[in-house]
């Protein structure tokens, strides 16, 4: 206390200028008691007990419990010798309950079975993986495609455009404003990384603007790069997707064969000489993806038989070019006609890499989705056209998806790179359901949230409903309303960390007042959002509040759990997000971490929750 003539002033300081740590909740409290009997301490059995009973481990031995305890206690006490007993106090069991690695939300390892067929699982896919930024005016990059792989994409998509003097390949957004990166650099920042997340593939999607000279570098490039790495078919005709267990450690290509790429320029060319009332051609582009053809300019039209006459740069022209010999062209196009390279001479075909075939298959929507016996595909449908498909045909999409692939891309007119709700996507069976990893927002946490599953290997086996056919032939119904199959509890215990993560955004000493918002996303039935009451000044809020939801279809459930900050005057702030697969819940107390818009782990905090399962009654 000082005093200044007739005035006193008390100066407090928040401890380290800190915030001392939060105690227990009562709720942690109460489950201490209860299996610490009473006392003051909590044995190894004790804790067994625990994990067994409230954490649901049922395979938990003493060794276990053993263990934990020791972790605790070392973490906690630094192997202080007054500390070294085989017991823990409320302190050190709250202690445990909120380390995010000892105690998290989800089981970080692979479990489900990894045998069956690639149509069988949702695959973390991306979209224009190389952009940096919006769809127009971004510069192209393999960064941002290291930083997906990092996160666990396996589905990485690349368009192909031939640069100016047309005798290398570039990876660009077509007809827009965006700064191309050589595929090459591409290829081997792929390679360095595919495989530092998850052992499954990764798949490499093409959409190629090529001719077949630049197509035959493209697969002299991928085969020199990957080399053992690359994955080939056994035959010209895919009757089934192998699994992600035999593609462990491999290089998937995926594109359109050149025969269908033939095949659909000479339907462009068809529908644009056709009346404006007649079906356009689908494209796997977006809507700027093409440019109509009085806007073309005549020079760099790629097909024309007087550039491809000088697609052999000099270091690859030689006399030993065989007029005689045709490059792997399946059609009549001009460029096909110019005698091969030795490059084109030698090269696996460029056919030969897609081992994942995409199809274009002719006629309306309807046709489109007809399953063959002896073929599988790969589709790509538009956000727009994936709508109409949902709206009148949901189930011939259900069973399409059953030995196909399906991949659904965003609009063309998200500009920004924003992006559609993917579970519209995986209620429908849809395996690469495509999004803007660069863009940010609900979507993306979604997509985040579901991609947590197994591990975080980046396949996710799809929930039996969706692959199941009935006596009568008959398949899932997204439409449909089923009754409640299960319910979940879940309890907003307390929360921490806000003052060490984001202290540069806040006086310590002025806390805001936090509120916690809890819901599902998942089948239209099964949506909803709760929210917890605003806490006042505390950097570490408790809520002790729990919320109840009943679920239709828990499998596709994904629980939202978003942090935000009251503010008064403006939009509240958000401080913290996570997203996580309901049917891969640990049940009981876990400490479970919180992200930032960008889906970027925080250092430190964390929310203490509880996880109960109760079987509805049917």
């Amino acid at each position: 206390m000082w005093y200044m003539g007739n005035y006193s002033m008390c100066i407090g300081f928040p401890k380290e200028f800190g915030v001392t740590e939060a105690g227990p909740t009562v709720g942690v409290k109460e489950v201490f008691m209860e299996y610490a009997e009473g006392g003051a301490w909590m044995t190894a059995e004790q804790l067994r007990r625990f994990l067994v009973e409230v954490q649901s481990d049922a395979e938990a031995s003493m060794e276990d419990a053993e263990r934990t305890m020791e972790e605790v206690l070392q973490r906690r006490h630094n192997n202080n010798v007054e500390f070294r007993r085989q017991s823990l106090s409320l302190e050190d069991f709250h202690f445990y309950l909120f380390s995010v690695d000892l105690n998290p939300p989800l089981l970080n390892q692979v479990h489900q079975d990894m045998t069956a067929a690639l149509s069988h699982y949702f695959i973390y896919t991306g979209h224009n993986s190389y952009l940096t930024g919006n769809q127009i005016s971004s510069d192209c990059s393999d960064v941002p495609i290291i930083k997906a792989l990092k996160r666990g994409l396996r589905v990485v998509e690349l368009d192909l455009w031939p640069n100016s003097t047309k005798d290398d390949v570039l990876v660009l957004h077509g007809w827009t404003l965006t700064t191309p990166v050589e595929l090459i650099k591409c290829l081997r920042s792929i390679k360095e990384h595919a495989f530092s997340a998850s052992p499954y593939p990764v798949i490499i999607t093409f959409e190629d603007h090529l001719t077949p000279y630049l197509q035959a570098k493209v697969a002299h490039m991928v085969t020199q790069t990957f080399g053992d790495m690359l994955f080939y078919r056994e035959s010209d005709c895919v009757k089934e997707f192998p699994s992600p267990e035999d593609l462990k450690y491999r290089i998937v290509i995926s594109a359109k064969t050149p025969k269908e790429y033939h095949d659909e320029d000479k339907r462009s060319s068809s529908s644009r000489r056709s009346s404006s009332n007649k079906e356009k051609v689908d494209s796997d582009e977006d809507s700027w993806g093409r440019i109509s053809e009085d806007l073309t300019n005549e020079d760099d039209k790629i097909s024309s038989k007087s550039d491809s006459d000088s697609f052999c740069p000099v270091f690859l022209q030689s006399s030993d070019c065989d007029s005689g010999e045709q490059s792997q062209c399946d059609g009549d196009n001009e460029a096909c006609d110019r005698p091969l390279c030795p490059m084109e001479a030698t090269a696996p075909k460029y056919k030969n890499l897609i081992s994942v075939p995409a199809g274009k298959p002719k006629g309306k929507l309807k046709e489109k989705l007809k399953v063959e016996i002896d073929k599988v595909i790969r589709l790509s449908l538009s956000e727009q056209k994936f709508e109409k498909a949902m709206a009148g045909y949901g189930t011939e999409v259900v069973r399409f998806t059953q030995r196909n692939i399906l991949r659904i891309y965003p609009k063309g007119t998200r500009v920004n790179s924003s992006n559609y709700n993917p579970l519209i996507g995986w209620m429908h069976g849809a395996q690469m359901v495509a999004l803007n990893m660069q863009g940010y927002g609900k979507s993306l946490w979604l997509m985040h949230g579901m991609f947590r599953s197994n591990g975080g290997c980046g396949y996710v086996k799809k929930p039996d409903f969706l692959m199941n056919v009935g006596p009568n032939d008959q398949v899932f119904d997204p439409k449909a309303k089923p009754p409640v199959k299960k319910i979940l509890k879940v309890k907003v215990y307390m929360g921490n960390g806000w003052h060490l993560d984001l202290k540069q955004r806040h006086n310590l000493w002025s806390p805001p007042e936090f509120y916690t918002k809890v819901g599902i996303a998942g089948v239209p039935a099964d949506k909803i959002m709760k929210k917890t009451k605003k806490r006042n000044g505390n950097w570490m809020p408790i809520w002790d509040e729990e919320f109840t939801f009943q679920l239709t279809v828990p499998e596709l459930a994904l629980l939202r759990v978003e942090v935000h900050e009251y503010n008064m005057s403006e939009k509240d702030y958000l401080a913290g997000q996570t997203c996580l697969p309901v049917s891969e819940l640990r049940p009981g107390i876990r400490a479970v971490p919180l992200f930032n818009r960008k889906g970027e782990k925080f250092t430190s905090l964390r929310l203490l929750m509880r996880f109960e399962f109760v079987q509805a009654d049917i």
